[in-house]
């Protein structure tokens, strides 16, 4: 160290990771604050004030230091510098965290070694993987009113594992469930599997999807909550996903034709798979949601970057926060745990030349995939002019422009979810009763529309004329 590094040091005084000391005195303290937070340096012979006193170096002085450091547990990773009468004890970020000395468990907050209260402390062990949701016990579940036998029977059916041994062997070779006293006891991953009904025992590990009217969360069009148990909860979504996403067809020379979606399939896919398996479970305020608008598809779960994975390593190494749960799917060929689900996801998107994934992570992680604004304007565009051509040709009295757009966005609607009633429409247009019933009488005129069903429970669906409209622009 030189000379003017040292001062500059001293002029800009303590921070988060410089530490002045004039002793040893609860030096260990301030070790296990810095392995516990980014790392530091800690200057001995230098006052809080400032002031240089000095210390006087010798083999007896570093011995202690090192007993300090390995009274530490685990031991706290040092070593130690020289400069005229100041002795600079230098502490590496910890890899074993958290560390603890004699009087408790330490980080680094500002220029200040702060003591961590009962609660820091727990939610520290989470936030470094000591305590893992997926192996937790929850005495809640019980065996034999709450466990579904026939979701294993699925399970082991795409895991392609025979059934040679009883129930109660297999959920243990598992890892999903252990024996205390003859009683069969689950932890979380086992519950988020293998239960009849996921929300009699967690209301928060559902899986939400929404259909927004625009690109704000201001109108929803559809929301479903997936909470049955975590393969479901990914197929239902996926499922939801599909029902809205438009898809065209390429006619191959084969019998069938090849169908083209807006986004790849396995894209959107891996991307509900990475939320699930990833989220933070502890989090008890937020589901993982699917979210789509009109500009773009959000998938996101709560719990940014899994501890021990840097920024700089997102998408090529692999770091499990829920482990036990990662590797029941990747039994069933759900996920392939290698760390390659990320780049899966870029290269599907780039083959179908599409705008790569953005990717954000704070205390959420983000997948948005972009949707072209302008091929979906074109198919609005004619679908429009189709339904104008037809109301000129069919309705007598003046049809304003407004009401023709109405028109257009019914039959969309309709198209989506195939079957649409009176009370959906007044609820997605937010208008009257009569105000719908017109509309539903000029599309019936132009022969687009009929009422199928019962009375009470029946509603609207496309007459062949109008499933022809979308054949012809290739919206089938």
């Amino acid at each position: 160290m030189k000379k003017e590094e040292l001062q500059l040091i001293i002029d800009e005084g303590e921070g988060y990771r410089i530490e002045f000391k004039e002793s040893l005195k609860n030096i260990d303290k301030e070790m296990v604050a810095f392995a516990n937070s980014s790392g530091g340096r800690i200057f001995l012979g230098i006052k809080d004030s400032k002031e240089i006193v000095g210390i006087k170096s010798s083999n007896k002085l570093k011995s202690q230091i090192y007993d300090i450091a390995n009274n530490c547990q685990p031991q706290v990773k040092i070593f130690q510098e020289e400069y005229a009468n100041i002795f600079i004890i230098v502490v590496k970020e910890g890899e074993d965290k958290p560390y603890k000395c004699s009087s408790g468990f330490y980080t680094r907050v500002g220029p200040n070694s702060q003591k961590q209260n009962r609660d820091e402390i727990v939610d520290f062990f989470k936030s470094e993987g000591k305590i893992r949701y997926d192996e937790l016990i929850n005495l809640k579940f019980i065996y034999e009113k709450h466990f579904d036998a026939k979701k294993l029977d699925k399970f082991l059916r795409l895991a392609s594992i025979s059934k040679v041994m009883d129930t109660e062997e297999i959920l243990l070779n598992l890892g999903v469930a252990e024996k205390q006293e003859n009683k069969i006891l689950f932890n979380n991953t086992g519950i988020l599997f293998f239960a009849k009904n996921l929300q009699d025992i967690y209301f928060h590990t559902a899986v939400t999807c929404a259909l927004y009217k625009g690109t704000e969360k201001v109108d929803v069009l559809d929301r479903r909550d997936f909470n049955e148990d975590i393969v479901s909860n990914i197929d239902g979504a996926m499922n939801f996903l599909k029902r809205y996403i438009p898809v065209k067809y390429e006619m191959t020379g084969e019998p069938r034709r090849k169908e083209i979606p807006e986004f790849p399939y396995d894209a959107l896919r891996e991307a509900i798979i990475n939320a699930v398996t990833h989220r933070d479970y502890f989090e008890k305020g937020c589901n993982v949601m699917v979210e789509m608008f009109d500009d773009r598809i959000e998938i996101y779960n709560f719990g940014g970057l899994v501890s021990g994975l840097k920024p700089e390593d997102f998408g090529k190494k692999s770091v499990l926060r829920n482990p036990s749960i990662a590797n029941l799917l990747h039994r069933i060929g759900y996920i392939e745990k290698m760390g390659t689900g990320i780049r899966k996801m870029q290269r599907l998107m780039q083959e179908a030349g599409l705008p790569p994934i953005n990717f954000e992570f704070g205390n959420f992680f983000n997948a948005i995939f972009k949707r072209t604004m302008k091929s979906k304007d074109n198919i609005e565009t004619s679908l429009y002019e189709a339904v104008n051509e037809a109301v000129n040709e069919a309705v007598n009295e003046a049809v304003n422009e407004a009401v023709k757009k109405r028109l257009t966005e019914t039959l969309s609607h309709i198209k989506q979810r195939e079957m649409i009633t009176l009370n959906m429409l007044i609820e997605i247009f937010n208008t009257s009763r009569a105000t719908v019933q017109r509309d539903i009488v000029i599309l019936k005129n132009i022969g687009f529309i009929k009422f199928t069903g019962a009375p009470k429970t029946g509603g609207y669906i496309l007459t062949e004329k109008g499933k022809k409209i979308f054949k012809i622009l290739k919206m089938d």
